[in-house]
């Protein structure tokens, strides 16, 4: 099979009036009160406003309470509502199931809670339907959406969407919103390689789908966090944590069949029309500007995302990502240090951050792209990593030399000072190695 073109050709609505076009389904663990005013509301505002048959999947993951009675309850009181009960837990075990087993030409999944706006929700699936997009999501980190939760979660989430950028090269912004939706096509392709049951799932989903050549559409949300919510931060973060080393080790390997993959589904290279080439093109690796030819292989769209060489800026897009480097390191020391101790913490967090920053560095703050020399520039991000260690760990072993069982609070402040000495001393070491001129 050859990657495609264009746009997929869009779902046939018409000749298949009888069955749904779209299966929403929801995870559920135990949510016996919940469960029926979310149910009856998402059906409520389908009927309304959804112009296509629908469906809405309860999703049962081996709920103890009566969850599973109020889901059949509600499947015999609402035709469009089904249940699939599974025996054992996890969000990601019951939305693979829930979505293999579904006809539904475009699948997707909230939770229970209903924190999106379900305004959002026919912005969210149209592009599916009409073959534009592949996968879509939901993001509470748009400059236009609007959200509503504590200080925490914000920069939990912000960390660990910086962590994907940096460590796997994750170009979708928000990757743990519990607001998806993809074409079943693609799901079928892509469902059976994706290896996490739990709440890694989404994220390897989509990096297994950008990786493929995919289109990820992303809808700015509104969106409230629920208070009750029963997610244990710091058992989910070492588990996304473990996730994000399983499949980077897999991306590395080459165990993924990502060439099968892209082949299959991939959208392939846009080629120029006669007639319609604009002012700026790109021709047999000859750039195009206003008409004279310019040999090159960047095209411009590329040429005029890199960074200028100027220290000035240099500087500030390298404080920029420092400050959201130090940020989730710190959130991982937090929730890795009363599980690991003190020291053990400080290197697992310091060695993940610092591999997100030398590739958040190397792109954003001095303008590589491309995989030439980037061994040579990690190499020399870890060695800035190993002097980071020597002086964070001196710091804390100085710390704990002085007070035994310091307060919180004061081991974080000593950690930030040596960070930021480590932070000064790592923009030498890059820019040394990564400066580079422009023709």
């Amino acid at each position: 099979m050859t990657a495609l073109s264009g746009p997929r050709a869009a779902v046939q609505t018409r000749s298949s009036s009888a069955g749904a076009v779209l299966d929403v389904v929801i995870p559920v663990y135990n949510e016996e009160s919940d469960l029926g005013p979310c149910v009856r509301r998402l059906h409520a505002h389908l009927t309304a406003h959804f112009p296509y048959p629908f469906r809405i999947t309860v999703a049962d993951n081996a709920s103890a309470d009566g969850t599973l009675a109020v889901a059949e309850a509600l499947a015999a009181e609402l035709p469009e509502v089904g249940v699939r009960h599974l025996d054992a837990k996890g969000r990601g075990r019951a939305l693979s199931a829930a979505w293999s087993a579904s006809s539904a030409p475009v699948l997707a999944y909230m939770d229970v809670d209903l924190s999106t706006d379900l305004a959002a929700l026919l912005p969210l699936v149209a592009p599916l339907i009409s073959g534009h997009s592949d996968l879509a999501i939901g993001t509470r980190l748009a400059r236009t959406s609007r959200v509503v939760r504590g200080v925490k979660r914000e920069v939990i989430s912000r960390a660990y969407n910086l962590l994907l950028r940096g460590a796997l090269a994750a170009r979708f912004s928000d990757a743990q919103c519990g607001f998806k939706a993809i074409r079943a096509d693609v799901a079928a392709r892509l469902l059976p390689h994706v290896r996490d049951t739990g709440w890694f799932f989404d994220t390897e989903l989509l990096v297994l789908a950008q990786r493929a050549g995919l289109r990820i559409h992303e809808v700015p949300v509104d969106w409230v966090d629920d208070p009750d919510s029963r997610v244990d931060i710091v058992a989910t973060a070492l588990a996304d944590l473990r996730g994000m080393g399983r499949l980077g080790r897999a991306l590395v390997t080459g165990a993924l069949p990502l060439a099968e993959l892209r082949a299959q589904l991939g959208r392939a290279p846009l080629t120029a029309e006669p007639g319609r080439l604009g002012t700026t093109q790109q021709l047999g690796g000859v750039q195009q500007l206003g008409g004279a030819r310019q040999p090159g292989r960047v095209p411009l769209v590329a040429l005029s995302a890199q960074v200028p060489v100027g220290l000035p800026r240099q500087l500030v897009r390298f404080a920029a990502v420092g400050v959201a480097s130090t940020l989730a390191y710190l959130l991982l020391f937090v929730a890795t240090r009363g599980v690991l101790g003190a020291q053990p913490a400080n290197l697992l967090a310091l060695l993940l951050t610092a591999v997100a920053n030398t590739a958040a560095n190397r792109r954003l703050t001095f303008g590589i792209t491309g995989s030439r020399h980037a061994g040579r520039h990690h190499a020399q991000g870890l060695l800035a990593f190993a002097l980071g260690l020597a002086l964070t760990s001196g710091a804390l072993a100085v710390l704990h030399a002085v007070t035994a069982v310091p307060a919180r609070p004061v081991e974080l402040a000593v950690l930030v000072a040596a960070n930021l000495a480590a932070t000064a001393l790592r923009f030498v070491l890059l820019r040394l190695g990564m400066h580079h001129r422009r023709g």
